[in-house]
């Protein structure tokens, strides 16, 4: 190339002479890009600049890094430090929710005794938990509805929607009069907001989690996205800590009467410090790439078209939902109620599983990244299968803090080690347009079919039976669940 050519730069139409107007022309072009919210991609379709600085000389490589600087300033998600950012603050809102939607379970038998009949200690606590599992039921159709809006608008704004519909849910149960007040409106107006919790935690596991996916680094997916259940384990064990405290300063008749609202009102208390933090989320570079934007008649035509796909999905699930629930939301009361344990141990224990559940989920996940999810999906489920009954047969037989704590323990292994593995491999097996609302709908039925029930499930088995290991029945049923479907998706390729 000729001496005068060098300062020549290509620019999609022709050459242009002067190196500083190409500089400055391509400064201005991708700032108002950039202004305007395009993706780096799109703006260098847009210009007919991509691939232009393959061809660019090395002595214009300062030209370069303005441009790449610029477009890393102004786009905070591609750098580390900021993806840390992001996770910390999506994480954050993801914990609220777990803990509101969970303390409905951890003090099941108090809101029974407020909210419902009491014609029999068993009696009100099945309603109450009936009605815990009623906010799963709502799960599905958010996933579809809030899904759809998620994958259409962005993710940014379904998840600050999610912690909005929360906070109204959360809010209803913790301030409203009980039984004796209201009379049936009681039980009728904790199911409405059992409702709408369900409808937003039905999209909020599967907008988090994709949305990790798509600002995790390459090689790294399992790790950033298992930080989504490692903040839930959060939850579990900010409620379980603030379980003890109660236990330790009130009576049981102050608990009954009053002391069950604390929780919930303590998590309404952080709701508009979380949202300011959503709210300074940045929107995933994969989704601002998108070139079409699929309506909510399409997503929902693409969900019908991967029924199966979304069968899979759910029975992989399954095993998830079954053991994180049988081990944190039922654990208490499996202790108090059914073991005759004191609430101090059972809370105790419940704390140590969700310590447990946090330090597992991100080893889990990163082993992932490293071996590949199946093998870990295979071990694990097939470990809820076989060991599901004789653990809980074995606590059964002997009931004590140490039995107790050692098969939650176990099933802590098994829950943190399938999970960690679980929840990248659903975001990766979905189509990309529909991740979020494919994601949702499959997390969320089996949420509602059989996680969100493991309370009321164990507790109607067990007093049927008269067996108390009952609910090993029901996990192991779980497990053999999760086992097929990852055969069944053994050949399946992955995002």
């Amino acid at each position: 190339m000729a001496e005068g050519e060098a300062n020549q730069v290509p620019d999609g139409k022709g050459w242009v002479k002067s190196r500083k107007r190409v500089v400055w022309r391509d400064f201005g072009r991708i700032s108002g890009c950039l202004g305007s919210n395009f993706a780096q991609a799109d703006c260098e379709n847009r210009h007919g600049l991509r691939g232009s600085t393959q061809r660019v000389p090395r002595r214009l490589a300062q030209s370069d890094k303005i441009v790449a600087g610029l477009s890393a300033l102004t786009h905070p998600a591609v750098k580390t430090d900021s993806k840390i950012g992001s996770v910390i603050r999506v994480s954050l809102g993801n914990f609220l929710e777990m803990y509101d939607f969970m303390v409905f379970g951890y003090y099941a038998a108090s809101i029974g005794r407020a909210f419902f009949p009491r014609q029999s200690e068993y009696a009100s606590l099945m309603l109450s938990l009936m009605t815990f599992g009623t906010g799963y039921l709502m799960r599905p159709l958010g996933a579809i509805v809030l899904g759809a809006y998620i994958d259409h608008h962005g993710r940014r704004k379904g998840l600050l929607l999610t912690l909005a519909l929360m906070a109204v849910g959360t809010l209803s149960i913790g301030c409203l009069p009980g039984y004796q007040t209201l009379g049936l409106f009681a039980p009728l107006l904790v199911v409405l907001g059992r409702l709408i919790q369900g409808l937003s935690a039905g999209v909020e596991i599967g907008g988090v989690s994709v949305y990790l996916a798509e600002i995790a680094p390459a090689g790294r997916k399992g790790f950033y996205v298992s930080w989504q259940s490692a903040s839930q384990q959060v939850a579990v064990v900010f409620a379980a800590l603030l379980g003890l405290i109660l236990a330790g300063g009130l009576s049981i008749d102050q608990m009954n009467a009053w002391g069950w609202r604390v929780p919930l009102l303590v998590g309404s208390m952080l709701i508009p410090f979380l949202l300011l933090l959503r709210r300074s989320l940045v929107e995933t570079d994969d989704f601002l790439a998108r070139k079409h934007r699929p309506s909510t008649r399409e997503i929902w035509r693409s969900l019908a078209a991967n029924w199966r796909l979304v069968i899979l999905g759910m029975m992989l699930t399954t095993t998830t939902t079954v053991t994180f629930y049988l081990i944190t939301a039922y654990m208490p009361t499996l202790g108090s109620s059914v073991l005759h344990l004191s609430t101090r141990d059972s809370m105790t224990v419940t704390l140590c599983v969700g310590l447990s559940n946090f330090c597992l989920l991100p080893l889990a996940g990163a082993l992932s990244d490293r071996i590949g999810r199946r093998l870990l999906l295979t071990v694990f489920s097939l470990c809820a299968l076989v060991t599901a009954y004789p653990a809980l047969y074995w606590l059964a037989s002997g009931p004590s803090f140490a039995r107790l704590l050692t098969v939650a323990l176990w099933f802590s292994v098994i829950f943190g080690s399938y999970n960690g593995a679980m929840v990248v491999f659903l975001t990766e097996i979905m189509p990309a347009h529909v991740r979020a609302s494919g994601f949702s709908l499959a997390y969320s039925l089996a949420t509602g079919i059989f996680g969100g029930f493991t309370p009321a499930v164990s507790t109607y088995l067990i007093h049927v039976t008269n067996n108390r290991a009952m609910p090993g029945v029901w996990l192991g049923l779980a497990g053999a669940m999760g086992l097929a479907a990852t055969g069944l998706l053994a050949r399946r390729r992955v995002a």
